[in-house]
């Protein structure tokens, strides 16, 4: 299966989402990439639009591969890849160094992001978090992770491609998973896409206020 682009993805992927019916949903996107894919499904379920800041840990000399990520919250989740860690021999000091990196990035997106706007309560709702794909999963799993300390009444997985084993260990972080197009043949999320380019800080605030317009009450 091939995107379009993540507007497509997105669309795709909020067909699939509204036919489960779930109760009070609320999408949380991974910025930048995931921000268009959520905001068609927030669209279709008529849901909030909000955002996990997450920020990948990179190899060193191989800033694609993700050895671990960061999420934000009141204690930040740090998740890392014991395998990939060993088998490249991060050290622990590369590591802290990346950690604080990715932290002052996440503060950084912080204000740029949601400067004014209230992330939404989760409890007793359906969390729906979203990307544009998978790779390694790191990202995600953190995000999963802070997610579930917000303490929503679900958690659920949407995503629009990844590799099989990255899924699957991904299960069991999520109640539920959805995922359009589980890839056996996977090089890079942006193999699945004929329009892949990379957002901009703009294009994220355009989108969220655009959500957050369409879900303000109208006025009579």
């Amino acid at each position: 299966m091939i995107f379009a682009d993540r507007q497509e993805a997105g669309q795709l992927l909020a067909a699939k989402l509204a036919a489960r019916n779930f109760k009070k949903p609320v999408v949380l996107a991974l910025p930048r990439g995931g921000v268009p894919v959520g905001f068609e499904i927030a669209s279709a379920l008529s849901a909030p639009l909000n955002l996990v800041l997450v920020r990948k840990i990179g190899a060193p000399q191989q800033e694609e591969l993700a050895i671990g990520a960061v999420a934000d919250g009141e204690h930040p989740e740090l998740v890392t890849d014991s395998r990939l860690i060993a088998a490249l021999a991060v050290s622990s000091d590369y590591l802290e160094e990346m950690k604080a990196a990715a932290l002052k990035e996440i503060e950084r997106r912080r204000r740029v992001y949601l400067a004014g706007r209230t992330q939404a309560d989760l409890l007793a709702c359906t969390a729906i978090l979203v990307d544009d794909g998978l790779a390694t999963g790191a990202t995600m799993r953190a995000a999963l992770r802070a997610t579930r300390h917000r303490r929503p009444a679900r958690l659920v997985l949407a995503i629009p491609v990844a590799p099989p084993d990255t899924l699957e260990r991904l299960k069991e972080e999520a109640d539920e998973t959805v995922c359009l197009h589980v890839a056996a043949d996977f090089y890079g999320v942006g193999q699945f896409y004929r329009d892949f380019r990379q957002l901009t800080d703009m294009e994220v605030t355009r989108l969220l206020d655009l959500a957050q317009s369409r879900a303000a009450p109208s006025s009579t």
